[in-house]
């Protein structure tokens, strides 16, 4: 029996969340905080997923081909949520590669599920990338974050390529979604980017604060397109700033951009005060990162991330540091029983 397996980092979103969904670009950085995915040969047809380090420990669900039946053994909600990529992931890599195996795959993270790291997206570019392998399947970077984006737009109903492609790639990539492909440019950041990233419980899933803004947008849809068009070029802004080194104005337009965020209604009352805590402790800048409804924010911080992290911790937040401009998706290793 062969046993495959792949590790993809997590997320920060710098700038440009929700409005790449509606074609704006954004700014996205890997973490040094990577969910491993590990996917052993089975002697028939079933995928059986096992979660044991997802910070809610325990969960072990069965798929039976053929069938819609799911044996679960222990029921969290969230998680089983976060398996439904996995399904997904592995029935997309069988249509691509053209080749079907039953397996059992192994979720192990160093990231919470459900809070704006890009755990859903490691999770299919990591499936993918150890099925394929396993199948006997050299997949390219390109068909990776392809087949990533395939999956969270069927698993969400909606779905940018920004957060498949980051935990593909790796490193701080420029994209803006485009037809056939989107256009990605990965970065040289002119200065470290000393950060904290601070955490919440969520309180609203992916796919129903994308309802929010879609339904917001069909209700005004002129003064929705003029945020979406404000946050589009704060991105570029932003961009140049990167290149530059210059975290002060990088600070600044992710004040600005929080702003826009909170006025789409995607963000919630914990994460702005750890936001607005962060800024009062010395953070240059600060906003929420992903899709929102809690999850994560991250501060921008000169000199000062102690003093941002307890801020963070005394309003209720998580605080930890995160080095941003990881690696992608890897092998990690391959073993033959």
């Amino acid at each position: 029996m062969m046993k495959v397996t792949t590790s993809a980092p997590g997320k920060i979103t710098l700038f440009g969340e929700h409005a790449v969904v509606y074609g704006k670009p954004a700014l996205v950085s890997a973490i040094d905080r990577r969910l491993y995915v590990t996917v052993e040969e089975r002697g028939d047809s079933s995928i059986k997923v096992s979660a044991l380090d997802l910070h809610i420990p325990g969960l072990i669900l069965t798929f039976r081909e053929g069938s819609n039946d799911l044996l679960v053994e222990t029921d969290y909600d969230r998680i089983i949520d976060a398996m439904s990529y996995v399904r997904k992931a592995i029935e997309l890599a069988s249509k691509h590669v053209d080749k079907k195996q039953g397996v059992n795959v192994t979720i192990k993270s160093e990231m919470p599920v459900g809070a704006g790291l890009g755990t859903s997206a490691a999770i299919a570019v990591g499936t993918i990338a150890a099925y394929t392998h396993l199948m006997g399947h050299e997949l390219k970077q390109e068909e990776i974050a392809h087949l990533g984006h395939a999956t969270e737009l069927e698993v969400q109903g909606a779905a940018s390529p920004m957060d498949t492609a980051i935990s593909t790639y790796g490193g701080t990539i420029y994209i803006e979604p485009g037809k056939p492909a989107p256009h990605i440019e990965k970065l040289k950041i002119g200065r470290k980017l000393p950060s904290v990233v601070g955490y919440t419980e969520r309180e609203a899933k992916t796919g129903d604060l994308l309802k929010r803004v879609r339904a917001l947008r069909e209700a005004s849809p002129r003064a929705v397109d003029s945020i979406m068009a404000t946050i589009g070029e704060i991105v570029k802004e932003a961009k140049s700033s990167i290149i530059k080194g210059d975290l002060e104005s990088l600070g600044m337009l992710m004040n600005i951009n929080h702003g826009q965020l909170e006025s789409l209604g995607v963000s919630s009352q914990k994460l702005n005060d750890m936001v607005y805590s962060s800024r009062s402790a010395g953070a240059v800048g600060s906003k929420m990162t992903g899709a929102g409804g809690g999850g994560c924010m991250i501060a921008l911080c000169l000199g000062k991330t102690d003093k941002v992290a307890v801020a963070i911790k005394v309003v209720g937040g998580v605080p930890f540091e995160a080095s941003l401009s990881g690696t992608g998706v890897r092998l990690e290793s391959t073993d033959k029983n």
